[in-house]
């Protein structure tokens, strides 16, 4: 009689309590936009960037962006090597504390929490070679909405028992400087935009109030877009043809008060724009607390284009 071998799971990191929000994610998922499938991907690239560069890991490996913490527990079951940048999120290591923008060992057994944020709102845990998920669409990043990407290619955040595996063996460790991880923003920051080609139908009032004074962040605020408090902006036009919805647009509707798309946006949208933040903009966003004042700065879409290019570039060269 034949017998079937037991087939034992690899050893691996045990998600032993979820937090609220931790989300598998890669740089994104692209070329797709004309089936109405979002670019999803981590919010912070920067620091998720940052991360994988920690552990010599291509810049698209698959990472853990955990939002909030919200008591977060992982247990490993075998030695590794991790990186963690982004968001002080309070974590600690077998309560001991962890700080960010820099890499760790971990042995069997113990446990790394994640508790409440003390600056910023989201950070990039980083494996090395990068997580083990099934590609969907080119991607293994998570969108709920959608229901694409993650463990069990649902989009759903990591829940226990869940156990999360990867791809490397010895990283490439790296010491990350204080200069190139990006400054968590405290009480208020400033959010360059590109200005878009429905900014001249907007009063000169509502311009210049858009731009001379700053906006709250509202608790209204996720993975698809995040609401600003403040004057009530008005122009002439209530809505438009929808059209292709880029990162970081800047959609006022009817009440005046603006929204900025974000990674899991639809894909078109019909109410008129100021503009688009730029990448690096967003990226700060995405670290921005409920009650955050933010200042809207016009930029010029080379500015813009420079900025990108330097921050996509300046890894290779630390």
């Amino acid at each position: 009689m034949s017998q079937v071998a037991t087939r034992k799971a690899p050893a691996g990191m045990l998600v032993k309590q979820a937090g609220p929000l931790a989300l598998i994610q890669d740089a994104g998922r692209f070329g797709v936009g004309h089936l109405g499938v979002t670019q999803g991907g981590a919010a912070d690239w920067i620091s998720f960037r940052w991360a994988n560069w920690l552990l010599g890991n291509e810049p698209n490996s698959a990472a853990l962006e955990i939002v909030m913490g919200g008591g977060l527990s992982l247990e490993t079951e075998c030695e590794v090597h991790l990186a963690l940048t982004g968001a002080d999120l309070d974590a600690q290591l077998d309560d001991k504390p962890l700080a960010p923008n820099t890499s760790f060992t971990l042995t069997p057994g113990q446990r790394l929490v994640f508790r409440q944020p003390r600056q910023g709102l989201r950070a990039y845990l980083a494996f090395p070679g990068g997580l083990n998920a099934p590609e969907v669409l080119g991607s293994r990043a998570c969108t709920a909405r959608e229901q694409l990407g993650g463990l069990h290619e649902d989009g759903k955040p990591l829940k226990v028992g869940d156990r999360l595996t990867w791809q490397g063996d010895a990283p490439a460790v790296k010491q990350l400087p204080d200069s190139q991880a990006l400054r968590m923003p405290a009480t208020e920051c400033r959010l360059p935009v590109v200005l878009g080609s429905q900014i001249a139908t907007f009063s000169g009032r509502s311009l210049f109030q858009a731009f001379n004074q700053p906006w709250t962040v509202d608790n209204r605020a996720d993975r698809m877009g995040v609401r600003l408090t403040g004057p009530v902006l008005n122009g002439s036009l209530t809505g438009i043809i929808s059209e292709g919805i880029p990162l970081g647009a800047v959609q006022v509707p009817p009440d005046g008060q603006p929204i900025i798309l974000m990674n899991d946006r639809q894909t078109i949208g019909g109410y008129p724009r100021l503009g688009a933040l730029t990448p690096t903009a967003c990226a700060m966003l995405s670290q921005c607390l409920p009650g955050t004042k933010v200042w809207l700065t016009p930029v010029s879409a080379s500015q813009a284009q420079d900025d990108y290019r330097q921050q996509l570039t300046v890894w290779r060269e630390v």
